[in-house]
């Protein structure tokens, strides 16, 4: 079986969240999600296939990263609303660098290329901030 998508595992992951967050709230268009989807568990299971091991670090990390993606989801779609209170573009930027430390603890195991630009959360939103 070749590859059809070429990042790394934790962006595979990623955007398997991003796309299982549009089937569900984008359905004018669920066909092509479920078939994004689709792709993109054949590539995970590839490269699952050639990761050493999974453990519970990975599984806390998958669902920050999904936690993320949808709390990312739901303060964009507010704000693009026209709903300001308790949506700001700033923690839209923080939430994303927790994205992306969840998308490195996948990769510490799984192997592979790591993102080293990781923001930090403003201090307003120290709440959000994960106790890895």
């Amino acid at each position: 079986m070749t590859r059809k998508y070429l990042p790394t595992l934790s962006e595979l992951i990623d955007r398997l969240s991003i796309a299982q967050l549009k089937e569900v709230f984008i359905t004018d268009h669920k066909e092509e999600y479920a078939q994004e989807i689709k792709d993109i568990v054949h590539d995970i299971d590839l490269c699952l296939k050639e990761t050493k091991h999974l453990d519970a670090d990975v599984i806390r990390a998958v669902v920050v990263l999904s936690q993320m993606n949808l709390h990312i989801w739901h303060n964009e779609s507010n704000y693009r609303k026209g709903i300001k209170d308790g949506n700001d573009l700033e923690l839209t930027h923080g939430l994303n660098g927790i994205r992306n430390t969840a998308k490195n603890k996948i990769q510490e195991i799984a192997g592979g290329r790591k993102d080293y630009k990781i923001d930090c959360l403003a201090a307003e939103f120290k709440d959000w901030d994960i106790s890895w």
